[in-house]
């Protein structure tokens, strides 16, 4: 039915963007590697107005263990090195008048383990995501037998919406083994 197709295209954009969510969040979860990502989520006041840090100043990764930041205009230093001081990325900011540099601590047992548990909670959040779309989905799908549409196309419509679920559940368990072993591995 032509219905039951639109409501699964819909849940499966609704889905990719629950799975783009996910990668989002994980990105802010450092492995231990420098990555410019990192300082996706920081705001730098420019004459007066929050703007994205890498809108106002160049950031490079020269190598694993540092970031460098070049603000495009050197009056800008100070604010830089107060926004990444405010951030919770918990990195203490080295300025020497040029540039900024950031140097990211190798991650203790400890902290991996900690990490870990962060991103189990952002996959487990994700799954609930792509659960509840499949129940709005099957909810939408059972109330066209109201339109006259027959039960069996009804069934047939939630066992392919469980099936774009299983898939997207499986693309999720993906994503945290990989992040898994990018924090865990030394």
């Amino acid at each position: 039915m032509e219905e039951i197709e639109l409501f699964l295209d819909d849940a499966k954009d609704t889905m990719e963007k629950a799975l783009k969510h996910l990668a989002i969040e994980l990105t802010k979860i450092r492995a231990g590697k420098a990555n410019a990502s990192m300082l996706d989520g920081i705001q730098v006041e420019y004459y007066g107005m929050l703007s994205p840090l890498h809108t106002v100043a160049s950031i490079n990764t020269p190598d694993a263990r540092t970031i460098s930041i070049k603000p495009f205009e050197k009056k800008l230093i100070g604010e830089v090195e107060k926004a990444i001081r405010n951030s919770n990325l918990g990195l203490n900011p080295n300025n020497d008048g040029e540039q900024i540099r950031l140097s990211i601590p190798p991650l203790t047992e400890e902290r991996r383990r900690d990490l870990v548990k962060k991103v189990k909670q952002e996959v487990e959040t994700a799954k609930v995501n792509v659960r509840n779309i499949r129940k709005d989905t099957n909810d939408d799908i059972r109330k066209l037998t109201k339109d006259g549409v027959s039960e069996d196309a009804v069934k047939i419509g939630e066992e392919r919406v469980q099936k774009l679920t299983d898939a997207f559940i499986a693309r999720v368990d993906e994503i945290f083994v990989a992040k898994e072993k990018d924090i865990l591995i030394v």
